[in-house]
């Protein structure tokens, strides 16, 4: 490890910056952007810093893509998806998406809000074939708007039930959604569990629910008519030219996957394939940066990629505004998360880790830019080492220090 901070170290003075550390989805600090635009880095020093501290994070391989002015202004990928077979990552390597996959399952249902199907403050209960209330609450109805933006009062995953459906390949669970999803949610199913609810009212507070966007998937097959994944191929998929994106393993040449790994014990654990079939459309997103960019300029555009809308403009203002709920500040819209930069600047994009990925997607508009960012390690980013997220996040700033250089 000695040796490991002494080559950053050394990486660091050749290019003349601090070692800088994200607060969230944001740059660094604005004396560091001052020297960097008045030394501009090489790509041999760029490509050097990158490595340097993929090494000190442990990360097999990264693919990243900055975007800027309606296109991707740069991209490329560095060390190996597959260790064992030495398989070089490129920019059309798929990587798992983890909760980055939010973006895309609640982009599908706001399809569905732009044809009138429903409303965001509507009662869920209107849709779903059984109902839904917290039994701490049980004369508060739940919004969709709520469900989107992790303010139903769902609270804590049932891992007992999760950790079931993780396992290799495209596991099934018989009945989902309906009437699994009644199974685990309603009190007296088979699969629930107290701690499924907060105590808080519904819409009163945030709290993280990945299985709320397991509904959100349900609710896009009862109001298409459609197989979810099904539906974002049709949708979202083949109109932005999407090709091997998709949610379930089986849509993929799992020879074209990243491997999940976790570094642990001075050594990579390679994870297998994996799916986790009833949260699906909460993680198990898998594409390229090269695909995914042409959903983010469509997030950045109105709606529109190439010419082809597949979300109204107000309808993509809707879902990157943070919906406060009165007990918190916490800023979430409908499927994306909202933040504010050291500079005052609005962002807006979704972070992903889970066994074998950890990945960060961020935009700020007034600038016109975006960074997307793939890794494949980590089981999960709050049990990475402080060193291992500094050096992540360094990556990071130093793709958005390169995405303001490209804009200016």
């Amino acid at each position: 490890m000695k040796k490991q901070i002494i080559s950053i170290l050394i990486v660091l003075i050749f290019i003349g910056v601090s070692f800088p550390v994200s607060t969230g989805f944001s740059t660094s600090n604005q004396q560091t952007a001052d020297a960097e635009q008045s030394q501009p880095v090489s790509d041999f020093f760029f490509d050097t810093y990158v490595k340097t501290l993929m090494r000190i994070g442990h990360k097999p391989s990264i693919a990243a893509g900055i975007i800027h002015d309606d296109e991707v202004a740069w991209s490329k990928a560095y060390g190996y998806y597959d260790l064992e077979n030495q398989k070089q990552a490129t920019t059309d390597t798929l990587y798992l998406q983890a909760s980055v996959s939010k973006t895309v399952t609640a982009t599908a249902l706001m399809q569905l809000y732009d044809q009138g199907l429903f409303e965001l403050d509507d009662d869920v209960n209107e849709y779903l074939p059984f109902e839904l209330r917290n039994p701490n609450h049980p004369n508060i109805p739940i919004s969709i708007k709520m469900i989107l933006s992790h303010r139903s009062s769902l609270a804590y995953d049932n891992l007992y039930w999760i950790c079931l459906s993780y396992l290799p390949g495209d596991p099934d669970v018989e009945g989902f959604p309906d009437p699994w999803l009644e199974e685990y949610l309603v009190p007296g199913g088979s699969a629930y569990s107290s701690s499924t609810w907060s105590t808080a009212k519904p819409g009163e507070e945030y709290y993280y629910a990945n299985i709320g966007f397991s509904i959100v998937a349900y609710l896009v097959e009862i109001l298409s008519g459609q197989n979810f994944n099904e539906y974002c191929k049709e949708h979202i998929f083949q109109p932005l030219q999407m090709p091997t994106s998709g949610f379930r393993l089986s849509d993929h040449n799992v020879e074209d996957i990243a491997v999940p790994y976790e570094y642990k014990d001075n050594h990579y654990f390679r994870h297998p394939h994996y799916g986790i079939h009833v949260l699906h459309p909460s993680i198990t997103l898998r594409t390229t940066v090269e695909e995914f960019s042409h959903f983010i300029i469509a997030h950045m555009n109105g709606g529109a990629w190439n010419g082809i809308r597949i979300l109204e403009e107000s309808t993509v203002d809707l879902m990157h505004t943070a919906h406060f709920s009165p007990k918190d500040k916490y800023n979430y819209g409908l499927g994306w998360s909202i933040t504010n930069n050291l500079f005052g600047k609005d962002e807006y994009g979704h972070s992903g880790g889970y066994v074998g990925v950890h990945d960060l997607v961020t935009i700020i508009p007034d600038d016109d830019i975006a960074v997307i960012l793939f890794s494949n390690e980590l089981d999960s980013e709050l049990l990475a080492t402080r060193l291992e997220r500094k050096a992540f996040n360094a990556i990071n700033d130093a793709l958005f220090r390169k995405a303001s250089r490209i804009a200016s």
